[in-house]
């Protein structure tokens, strides 16, 4: 059982009456007009959600992967697209900035990413390199005092209305010769290619992004060159245990749903709460959201710990992704016929889980890490 603290149990309740009034009311509709929850984005930053894990001296609130995940956990329950949306900016791209980033980059950049003036994304997917991320073919060649990016991105989150984006590219012929540079939406030869249609996370927007010699100026090099493949991996690793909060939040979402659902709803005379099937389904729903809380959240206690193994991020995510799914094709299954029609949530809870197998490494590359990790 977790054992929250105060503070814990503090921001537990502010996060859960946010969510309630800010991000549920929305969510049908968002995935319904593909739009995203602009205004709630907007609120989160007076609550310091968007620089959760940034010092105070930026504007953040200094908290780490536990109190992250935790923030996933409640609002991806409301939202999953909304929840996914602000992961990209607050890990992937703040998260990112406060760990890699020089003084200098951070004191020109965290302010506005953090008081949600402009919005982040990270680019690292590639049309010919997802799984494979050391596969990209984006370049930059130094020139000057500028560096040129060409090639393209895919699967962005994002990157439709993104201010600022950590972009990943290759700079020498190694496999591992990969830097980070910030861009920014207005610098020459950038641009947003194509809004991408999906089967679920309808209301987080996704792009594909062009880089046609955008030009990159020199002091928007994070780190140093070929030296990004370490805090690359570390970022994912954050990303992998936080995402899956957002599979937890999803689980639990078809489990209270369905659960009331069996109990109001009646066949043959009978509740279908009575039925043994139904029992059966929920009860293993229930299990393995608790068994899903137990490892997500110990995972994450030890990233604060300073125990940075790619093994905890990828059980992590294997485990939620696939359980939050199943916990949604088995919602749908209870529901029978209303469970299939999109008046009711559950078939938006089932569609947006998918992706929790796919984004940030799919299920395939998380047991490859794993088994990888056992033989260390």
């Amino acid at each position: 059982m977790i054992q929250w603290t105060s503070e814990q149990l503090l921001l537990k309740k502010t996060v859960e009456d946010f969510a309630k009034k800010e991000l549920l009311p929305k969510a049908e509709e968002i995935d319904e007009k593909e739009t995203w929850n602009e205004e709630a984005f907007k609120k989160m930053a007076d609550l310091g959600l968007l620089g959760i894990t940034v010092p105070e001296e930026f504007g953040g609130i200094n908290l780490g992967a536990v109190e992250a995940t935790l923030v996933m956990d409640i609002l991806g329950e409301a939202c999953a697209s909304t929840t996914l949306s602000y992961l990209a900016h607050s890990i992937l791209t703040v998260s990112n900035l406060c760990v890699n980033a020089s003084a200098e980059q951070k004191k020109r950049y965290l302010p506005k990413l953090i008081s949600g003036e402009w919005v982040g994304a990270m680019a690292m997917t590639e049309p010919g390199a997802g799984s494979d991320a050391l596969g990209m073919q984006t370049k930059a060649e130094k020139k000057g005092n500028k560096y040129i990016l060409n090639g393209s991105k895919t699967y962005i989150t994002n990157g439709c209305y993104a201010d600022a984006l950590v972009v990943y590219a290759r700079t020498g012929q190694g496999k591992k010769d990969i830097s980070t540079f910030i861009v920014e939406k207005n610098f020459p030869g950038f641009r947003v290619s194509k809004k991408l249609k999906k089967m679920g996370m309808k209301g987080s927007p996704t792009a594909e992004l062009s880089f046609d010699n955008c030009e990159v100026p020199i002091e928007n090099l994070i780190g140093k060159e070929n030296e990004s493949v370490a805090h690359m991996m570390n970022n994912l690793n954050l990303e992998r245990i936080t995402i899956s909060g957002i599979s937890l939040g999803i689980a639990k979402a078809c489990l209270d749903y369905s659960t009331r659902y069996a109990g109001e709803r009646t066949q043959f005379g009978t509740p279908l709460k009575e039925f043994q099937m139904v029992q059966e389904r929920l009860a293993e729903m229930a299990t393995q959201l608790a068994a899903g809380k137990a490892l997500v959240y110990s995972s994450a206690q030890a990233f604060d710990r300073g125990q940075r193994s790619m093994r905890l991020g990828a059980q992590c995510k294997l485990f939620t992704a696939q359980m939050a799914t199943q916990a949604g094709l088995d919602a749908i299954q209870i529901l029978g016929g209303y469970g299939y029609m999109r008046e009711y949530p559950v078939e938006r809870f089932m569609r947006d889980a998918k992706l929790m197998e796919i984004g940030a490494g799919t299920n395939e590359v998380m047991r490859i890490i794993i088994s990888r990790e056992l033989y260390k």
